[in-house]
């Protein structure tokens, strides 16, 4: 029935690169999803203070379909900055989407971008008119560059986040089948609500979906059920933009740019299934979606794409788990 990939992470995906860079000083940081040539692309929001950049582009019936990278970054809207330079430095190698090739005329590097708030947590915010977003983008894509592995916990855009009342991290999972097409999940996690049950915070409310052993094993006691108005360690206090999860779910199964939105729009249910209450009006979730087209999906279409999409929100569960117990070790 297939497993994790090599990695467990979006890399596993060929053509995928991922960077991070941190501001310890500011707690916080960048991370940059860096594509080998550009793939088709959607997005799907739904938290009530979403902080974004270039997601119009990827709506249907858009010009351009593809995207050159996408960034994850903590500041809020300080961290946009950081999409800027990860689009300057690409416009310097010559990518980027053109309608015509003219001497002279640069091309449009297509970088979307959200952020979450950690405005907050502490760090030292007081750059005046120098945020460090800009440096931390051009540093986390030359960290994807090198490429390697995802660096799980408390690095690049989770470097400052908190999830509810527990340190916030990036995580990633992923996943082959026995037909070889791989799907996959990075995310930063930061949100209001909580991963783990009430009362047991050693247990992930991801846990029916964890992988051998890869966010700590533990199981919910018997007869444990869950109380409705219980929402464990979430944040009791949240404020306007203060919290948000971020992720980008990938496959290399061929689709068209609606059906990558189709499997975004699924995967966000991975993010219900480890977050609890999730996507409240305090917070900005966001889900990009990305297709690298290697392998060609089987008929019917739809029921291939059915099972992608689930796939993906399984992918994006176990990586929220993934993220905070790589935090919390």
């Amino acid at each position: 029935m297939g497993g994790p990939a090599s990695r467990n992470d979006i890399t596993d995906i060929a053509g995928l690169r991922v960077g991070r860079a941190e501001h310890d000083g500011s707690r916080t940081g960048v991370s940059v999803l860096l594509c080998d040539q550009p793939f088709t692309a959607a997005v799907d929001v739904r938290g009530g203070g979403a902080c974004t950049r270039e997601t119009d582009v990827m709506n249907p019936g858009g010009l351009v379909e593809t995207v050159d990278a996408i960034v994850l970054s903590g500041g809020s809207v300080y961290g946009l900055a950081a999409a800027d330079a990860v689009t300057a430095a690409l416009g310097d190698q010559g990518r980027g989407f053109a309608l015509f090739d003219m001497p002279g005329i640069p091309a449009s590097p297509i970088v979307p971008a959200a952020c979450l708030y950690d405005l907050a947590n502490g760090g030292d915010k007081t750059w005046g008119r120098t945020p460090p977003y800009r440096d931390l983008g051009f540093a986390a894509l030359e960290d994807a560059r090198r490429g390697g592995p995802v660096m799980l916990g408390a690095y690049g855009a989770g470097h400052g986040a908190s999830a509810g009342t527990l340190p916030g991290a990036i995580g990633s999972a992923s996943w082959r089948g026995e037909d070889g097409v791989t799907v996959a999940a990075l995310v930063a996690v930061n949100c209001f609500g909580s991963v783990t049950m009430p009362g047991q915070e050693d247990v992930y409310w991801a846990w029916p979906f964890e992988v051998g052993q890869e966010f700590g094993g533990r199981r919910p006691d018997p007869g444990q059920m869950a109380e409705l108005e219980d929402w464990g360690a979430a944040k009791l206090n949240p404020g306007v933009r203060t919290q948000t999860t971020l992720a980008i779910v990938a496959t290399d199964a061929a689709l068209t740019r609606d059906e990558t939105r189709r499997m975004t729009v699924m995967a966000q249910d991975g993010l219900a299934r480890a977050i609890r209450p999730v996507h409240a009006p305090v917070d900005g979730d966001v889900v990009f979606g990305l297709s690298t087209g290697a392998h060609e999906i089987q008929d019917p279409r739809a029921i291939s794409l059915t099972r992608l999409g689930s796939l993906a929100a399984d992918c994006l569960t176990r990586s929220i788990a993934r993220a905070v117990h790589a935090a919390r070790l």
